[in-house]
Formats: C-alpha cells, sequence, structure tokens
C-alpha cells in the first residue's frame, strides 16, 4: 500500500515529463524515469566547455561553438564568451537566453559597485537565489576582471579557484586537468594553455567542438584599468 502511495505521488511529479504514466507502473521504474529525464536536462544544458586560466598579466576566457539538442548538433560556431563592462570578461554554460539576462544583471551590478567584482557577483548570486524569477533560470557563469576569476551558480556558489584556472560544462574536467599540467610550462601564456587544453577537452567530449572563441584581458601591473582583445565566433 505504501508503495503505491509512493508511486502516485512519484507519478504526480512526472506528469509533465511522462503524461501517460499511471500508478500501477513499479516505482524502480518510475524513478529510472525521472533520473533519465533529469539527466537530459542537464545534458541539454550544460554541454559544452568554457575555461578561463590566468597567468602572469594576461586572463582568457575561452569556449566552444557547439550547441547540441539531444543527439542533434544545432549550431557549430555560437559565441559563450562576451565582455561585461569595462574590465570584465565572461562565458556561460547553459541556457543563452538565461545566461544573456544574468549577464545584463551582473552589469548592472558592476555600474552598482564598479571595480569591485566580487560584490557584484555576491549580489548577483544573492538575487538569482531568492528572487522567485531569476531562481528558474539555468546556467553557470565564469567572469574575470585584472584581479581575479570567480564561477556564479544558481545555488548561491561564488568560488574563486587556488590556481586561477575554471572549466564549466560537460567537457569541463578535461579542459581542467589539462591546462593544470601545463600551467607551469614558462613559454606557454595563458592564451596558448588555454587553446591547447580547449583541444583536448574537444577530442575528449563529444558535446564540444573546435571553433573556439575568446576574450582576453590583459592586465597592467601598473594599473587597474587592463585592455581587451577577443577572436573568431559569432553571435547566437
Amino acid at each position: 500500500m505504501n508503495q503505491l502511495v509512493r508511486s502516485r505521488t512519484i507519478c504526480a511529479l512526472l506528469a509533465r515529463l511522462s503524461p501517460g504514466c499511471t500508478a500501477e507502473q513499479p516505482l524502480a521504474s518510475l524513478s529510472a524515469q525521472l533520473t533519465s529525464s533529469r539527466d537530459v536536462a542537464q545534458l541539454q544544458s550544460r554541454s559544452t566547455t568554457v575555461l578561463c586560466v590566468r597567468k602572469g598579466d594576461q586572463v582568457v576566457i575561452m569556449a566552444d561553438g557547439q550547441v547540441t539538442r539531444g543527439s542533434e548538433v544545432v549550431k557549430p560556431n555560437v559565441r559563450k564568451t562576451r565582455r561585461i563592462g569595462d574590465n570584465v570578461v565572461g562565458g556561460f554554460a547553459g541556457a543563452t537566453a538565461d545566461a544573456f539576462t544574468l549577464f545584463e544583471r551582473l552589469e548592472s551590478q558592476l555600474e552598482q559597485h564598479p571595480g569591485q567584482l566580487t560584490r557584484a557577483a555576491v549580489e548577483l548570486a544573492k538575487q538569482w537565489r531568492t528572487d522567485k524569477y531569476l531562481r528558474k533560470l539555468d546556467a553557470t557563469m565564469v567572469v574575470a576582471d585584472s584581479k581575479q576569476s570567480l564561477t556564479i551558480t544558481g545555488n548561491g556558489d561564488v568560488l574563486e579557484p587556488h590556481d586561477g584556472i575554471i572549466a564549466i560544462g560537460s567537457g569541463g574536467a578535461y579542459a581542467l586537468a589539462a591546462a593544470r599540467a601545463l600551467i607551469d610550462l614558462p613559454n606557454m601564456d595563458a592564451h596558448a594553455i588555454a587553446k591547447k587544453a580547449m583541444s583536448i577537452a574537444a577530442d575528449a567530449c563529444i558535446y564540444t567542438n573546435s571553433n573556439f572563441t575568446t576574450e582576453t584581458l590583459h592586465s597592467d601591473s601598473a594599473s587597474d584599468a587592463g585592455a581587451f582583445s577577443s577572436s573568431s565566433g559569432q553571435p547566437i
């Protein structure tokens, strides 16, 4: 009897995902459907690779250009990196429209707190977690200025790496491991490290291609200003 009640409860949760489910289905079957649906949704929203590398006076955010829906490559040349304000670069994994909305909110926070990326990121994370509209947005953001690099998530996390390297998305683990292996090589700058690491991720992850877009920030040790450069890619 308890199993039937539990089955009906899970069936109600699955109603939007599987309208045809019935309470007579075994609990294990319903749980498997629920897990499968979550896995598919996660793959759809995280099927990309974004890498941030900081070395010397250079900060690079590089992303692939592939958009995947299920087993289909929808577009190979989407731009997932962008500039935010005057001295910040960023990249995202997840739903594009959601990420653009969050970037606009972050830019607004930076206008209120100029030169304070951490404070702006914390304020955005608070809004993202508590606002009834924003908390439905599905994306993960990587942002950097001349001083620090941060990961921002909808769970309220604002994380700064200990080694200046951040990677997100389905190929993030490959890119992160490769970048950490290359970071101490004296003949490679941040851009060279990012490109090599992203190439390794593209070879290993089927949701990542080699059509990379880049935002680069060159910081001046005598000034907080910094200079931008960008390369390749097309807007979505």
